[in-house]
């Protein structure tokens, strides 16, 4: 399925993919076409990590690495981490991230970490920095219906466990995601 703004790039942080919910939300969103996701092998590595540290061990990070190259394969960026992006960010650990989102000509970059990408660095680029839900939010608003079908796709996949609507808006709204619940809980008779 193609969606009505196929050409709104992103990067994805590595915190974001890491979380079962958060990934399975943006991805089904990219996959409706309403933006197109990037990220680097470097980013994935993070991912991996992050999804071991969040599932306790229980998960196996190896295979929703696999899962998520098959599903994008067009994703995979190769950035050059030149001098030029040495000690612009607070952590340096996260130069990699924002050199993937230039290599990426992103519009984008998704994290959790806000305060490691100010904005005033990277407005040279014309990379927006964005929490996932004011993300998630904003690439639902570019078509209502596309991210309705995405989300009812999304639901009916998610087999282990099996979530009703109103579960889903309890687990996003404890997880913070107050704007993605509020617009599940809008649409719910059609979700």
């Amino acid at each position: 399925m193609s969606g009505p703004m196929n050409r709104y790039a992103a990067i994805i942080d590595a915190c974001v993919l890491g979380g079962g919910l958060k990934r399975n939300i943006i991805l089904s969103l990219a996959e409706a076409g309403l933006f197109r996701p990037y990220w680097s092998a470097r980013i994935l590595d993070e991912t991996e990590k992050a999804i071991l540290a969040i599932s306790k061990g229980t998960a196996d990070p190896g295979r929703q690495r696999r899962a998520i190259e098959r599903a994008f394969p067009e994703a995979m960026v190769f950035p050059n981490s030149g001098p030029d992006l040495i000690g612009l960010l607070p952590d340096p650990g996260d130069e990699h991230v924002l050199a993937a989102a230039i290599a990426a000509r992103c519009d984008t970059l998704v994290t959790d970490n806000l305060k490691d990408f100010p904005q005033e660095i990277l407005d040279r680029w014309g990379i927006e920095v964005m929490s996932p839900d004011d993300f998630i939010s904003n690439a639902m608003d570019l078509d209502h219906a596309f991210a309705i079908g995405a989300l009812r796709d999304m639901r009916a996949r998610l087999k282990d466990p099996k979530y009703t609507v109103s579960a889903l808006v309890l687990k996003l709204e404890g997880q913070g995601f107050l704007q993605t619940a509020d617009f599940l809980r809008e649409y719910e008779n059609l979700i």
